[in-house]
């Protein structure tokens, strides 16, 4: 996953105010003058970043007095570079005006950056105070570089002039992305028009904002305390540890806590016993911002949808959905539904052959029950040693965190030639972030920076993402890329290797697939480097990341027994490759629903959406087997309502791993997944390339043909039509 925050440039302009969050968008005109010369000297967050490899963030330095002073110097400081672009006497030129705009805003992205990380890993009280305050100004700073007419006619100027014609292909790639995407934001709507839609961006801020942080206080607040021994029946003693480490983080000294996040609930449900304690568990975690009271988020996505379907009609578009995939590769809702519904059915219908093992294997057990929700996990556990016997408590032991990421690091020196040192004494924003520099194994060229900040801690939201602290370009000097991975695991006793699932190591995958999309980076403009893709393209690289942690090659050199040393037994990998698409009926379907919710709650028409009665609804019609539930029910669903980044475009991981399916088979046909040739044609053609091409044909360069659908339902392991 992307974090939101996730480019700048056109992104920025074009999207910015979907994506922030904050509240009363009238305080910044209540705050005294800025005195921009002492905030200049003596406010390092606005300062050029100093040190090797062209800068370095100054996490060390972020005090959080210093985010608002720092936001709106860097912002004032933006918004005169623009003045002068959109009021210049010369005749527009692509130098004075595209160039010019992408050499805008240094301050202010730096700013940004170091915001966005404290946003998503440090979030604490003051900080959301900040937020709220914060955001709702970033939403009408964004909306006066959109709505500026007169840089708008300068920009229109270039791409309608007869310059344009003899620009390079990237120079007309960016023009014409910075004319459609103020478009699209509304730089030709009338006077009044723009106020409306300044306002309900504004408004709209405040409410992913106050999404966000409902979420956040019951994934850190809300917790199931276990007091017992007979409570821990059935985990595994790494989780056992991991559960008392949490306990002690709460002062809960000799007892044992499952957290409300998605790393320590799924291998409690996979492996407790205490069918009445599992129940608990996922209860708590399926009723993340449900729960009624302050922090119930119901009534704010209800705001949240009307305000996105009001300025989808200002904007002149049928709906939020319309409006969001216009500048996509599926384009219209119509055919991202499509592809979803073609995968729906076979995924249902393997649900219920999932079911009928699971629910016989409970009555031959004599447990005397019926499959519910709480007990997939832990039932189909019981299936997949039976079936297939493999247990994944005798997996987990070959998967050392440490360990895989070497692996990650072996397999990006032979796809894409890079290596990787680790550097002390960089600055970082908690002790637990730790910084490696990527070369060239080749020629030993500097490429960049990788950031890991690998656990989970208060203050730090759930999930895996990637960002980008400084993005790659050429413009005008060598700027190298900076590039980050989040993740959420869960930390054992001191000293002792953490040991992760085999989903979680998948996961682990994906997100440094993001990280090498920025680092393979090659291109001139920022606007338009690394992961600045459209957004059911950007998970393309990083789902096909995923197909290498399963190779031969990985397993016999890091997938190592934390206690022996030696590699995963072959007989036990082949166990693994048999047991490939195993409860994939599960997986695809938990996506798909939310997928298809996300979509058809931005198509809706509705003036008033209850989301938890919509959702039951439209699972209902889609005959959404009773035994699961989605993978993000709604009032938790963080990717479509803490920001604009993937709403109506969680279908975009599907769509994307079309891409991976029928990539990954390139492979495959040719000399196996280290095939330099197909490795050099990925890297010329995907990974390098950024947003300079349009990602159809980027694509069909690489394989040489348009993606075969039928290499997902192969991948997936349902039946090819």
């Amino acid at each position: 996953m992307m974090n939101k925050y996730w480019n700048s440039g056109i992104i920025l302009l074009a999207m910015l105010f979907a994506q922030c969050a904050g509240g009363d968008s009238n305080k910044s005109n209540e705050k005294d003058a800025l005195n921009m010369e002492e905030i200049l000297a003596n406010n390092a967050l606005i300062q050029e970043w100093k040190g090797e490899f062209g800068g370095l963030p100054p996490f060390d330095q972020a005090k959080i007095e210093d985010f608002e002073p720092a936001m709106r110097a860097a912002m004032q400081l933006k918004l005169d570079e623009i003045d002068a672009i959109a009021n210049s006497k010369e005749a527009a030129t692509f130098k004075n005006t595209i160039e010019a705009m992408e050499l805008s805003g240094s301050a202010f992205d730096r700013v940004l950056t170091v915001y966005g990380i404290w946003s998503s890993s440090m979030s604490t009280k003051e900080f959301q105070e900040i937020e709220n305050v914060m955001e709702p100004e970033l939403a009408g700073f964004s909306d006066k570089i959109v709505q500026n007419s007169n840089l708008f006619k300068r920009i229109e100027a270039v791409h309608e002039s007869e310059e344009f014609k003899s620009l390079t292909p990237e120079q007309q790639r960016l023009t014409d992305d910075y004319y459609k995407s103020f478009i699209r934001s509304g730089a030709k709507l009338d006077d009044a028009s723009k106020k409306r839609l300044a306002e309900i961006n504004a408004e709209l801020a405040g409410l992913f904002t106050k999404f966000s942080q409902n979420l956040l206080s019951d994934e850190n607040d809300i917790i199931v305390e276990l007091s017992s021994e007979d409570d821990l029946k059935g985990l595994p003693q790494s989780l056992i540890d991991a559960s008392a480490n949490a306990a002690k983080a709460k002062s809960l000294e000799g007892k044992w806590v499952i957290n409300n996040t998605r790393s320590s609930v799924d291998p409690f449900l996979t492996y407790s016993t205490q069918r009445d304690l599992r129940e608990k568990v996922w209860r708590m975690f399926v009723n993340r911002g449900d729960n009624g009271g302050e922090k119930d988020n119901n009534a704010t996505i209800t705001q949240i949808l009307k305000l996105r379907a009001e300025r989808a009609k200002t904007l002149g578009f049928e709906s939020h959905a319309h409006w969001r995939l216009q500048n996509t590769m599926a384009k219209t809702p119509e055919k991202a539904i499509e592809l979803m519904e073609s995968v729906w059915s076979p995924a249902v219908e393997r649900v219920h052959e999932e079911v009928k093992d699971m629910q016989a294997l409970a009555d031959k057990e004599g447990d005397k029950i019926t499959i519910e929700p709480w007990d997939y996990r832990y039932y189909a556990e019981k299936v997949r040693k039976a079936k297939y016997d493999l247990d994944q408590n005798e997996v987990k032991p070959y998967l050392q965190l440490e360990k895989l990421r070497e692996g990650m690091f072996w397999v990006a020196g032979e796809i894409f030639n890079f290596s990787f040192s680790p550097l002390e004494n960089i600055p970082v924003y908690h002790a637990d972030v730790r910084v490696w520099e990527v070369k060239n194994k080749t020629n030993g060229e500097h490429v960049g920076l990788w950031y890991f900040d690998a656990y989970a801690r208060e203050g730090k939201r759930s999930g895996a993402w990637m960002n980008n602290y400084r993005d790659q370009s050429r413009m005008n000097k060598e700027v190298t890329t900076i590039v980050s991975n989040n993740s959420n695991f869960v930390k054992g006793n001191p000293g002792e290797p953490v040991l992760i699932s085999w989903d979680d190591a998948s996961t682990l995958f994906h997100e440094f697939g993001h990280a090498l999309h920025g680092l393979s980076s090659n291109v001139t403009y920022k606007s338009l480097s690394g992961t600045a893709v459209v957004r059911d393209y950007v998970e393309f690289p990083s789902q096909l990341l995923e197909h290498w942690l399963s190779t031969p090659e990985v397993l016999q050199k890091f997938a190592l027994h934390y206690e022996t040393g030696k590699p995963i037994p072959q007989n036990l990998v082949d166990r693994i490759n048999k047991a490939s698409t195993f409860n994939e009926g599960f997986e695809t379907t938990e996506y798909l629903s939310s997928a298809l919710i996300d979509m058809k709650i931005h198509l809706s028409q509705d003036a008033e959406i209850d989301p938890d009665a919509f959702e039951k609804k439209t699972l209902d019609e889609l005959g959404m087997p009773k035994e699961l539930v989605m993978r993000h029910r709604t009032p938790q669903f963080a990717h479509i309502f803490s920001s604009d980044s993937y709403s109506a475009g969680y279908y975009s991981y599907l769509w994307s791993d079309v891409l991976t399916a029928d990539a990954y088979e390139a492979f495959t046909e040719a000399g196996g997944p280290y095939d330099k040739a197909v490795a050099q044609r990925l890297i010329d053609n995907v990974f390098s390339i950024g947003n300079t091409i349009d990602p159809a044909e980027g694509y069909r360069a690489f394989r040489g043909k348009d993606p075969d659908t039928k290499a997902l339902m192969r991948k997936r392991g349902f039946p090819v039509k």
